[in-house]
């Protein structure tokens, strides 16, 4: 049975921060071990924890979140738990009623913190880990998909957005502007276009924004103290 990471993957679930060098299966033998690429745990597995994909065995997307998240980290669980809920292969209630039958298990300590953050609406694994860095560097956390109103209606809906603080925040990936782009258009079309709703939404709300890149999550403590200038000097 494919379980752990694996399982997310034949779930097209979104997976950062996990090497995809090996296949995580599940034996029900009691024997565990790893051999030719190929992991082999041990474990109970429920029926009700199994389901199939492409045509296989495979654990319930949210069994092997937290299988996911026992063997990576944080930041990685949280990853895949908001892509899982934000696909709706599961809900928020599933994922906790999974970590409480498996908080004994090795690896789960760090997992109730990842049930804690999830959160489906975050868009994309840049905004889950723009999410993750302000946690990690105790900054406030922001709300997500904001929506900017004129008085002729919605201009646009922003990743996230700190309004007590004044703060509008946005993370810049080249997945975002390829989804972005429509029939005829050149890549520059969208990032212009782009620029404009920017400064449309800072115009109508008289915020400021900051923009991430995925350069900005790899130097998390700079990038942290950035974010810390801008939401007090916008205060």
């Amino acid at each position: 049975m494919f379980t752990h990471t694996s399982a997310l993957v034949m779930h097209g679930v979104a997976i950062w921060g996990a090497s995809l060098d090996r296949v995580h299966v599940t034996r029900l033998d009691g024997i565990g071990r790893t051999d030719a690429g190929v992991v082999h745990h041990e474990g109970r597995v429920a029926e009700a924890e199994t389901t199939t994909a492409g045509g296989l065995l495979v654990t319930t997307p949210g069994r092997a979140v937290v299988e996911h998240a026992s063997l990576t980290s944080v930041e990685s669980g949280l990853v895949s738990a908001d892509s899982a809920l934000r696909r709706n292969d599961l809900d928020f209630d599933q994922l906790a009623r999974q970590f409480m039958s498996m908080e004994h298990w090795p690896g789960t300590r760090r997992v109730h913190i990842v049930v804690r953050l999830a959160d489906g609406r975050a868009e994309s694994a840049g905004e889950t880990r723009s999410r993750y860095l302000c946690w990690r560097h105790h900054l406030p956390a922001p709300e997500l998909q904001f929506e900017v109103y004129d008085e002729f209606g919605l201009v646009g809906v922003t990743d996230m957005a700190w309004p007590e603080r004044k703060l509008l925040g946005e993370f810049d990936g080249k997945i975002k502007y390829g989804r972005l782009l429509k029939p005829g258009q050149e890549p520059g079309d969208v990032v212009f276009a782009e620029k404009r709703r920017e400064d449309r939404l800072r115009e109508i709300t008289g915020w400021q924004m900051v923009r991430l890149v995925w350069s900005d999550l790899e130097d998390a403590a700079y990038t942290a103290s950035r974010i810390r200038r801008m939401l007090f000097r916008a205060a």
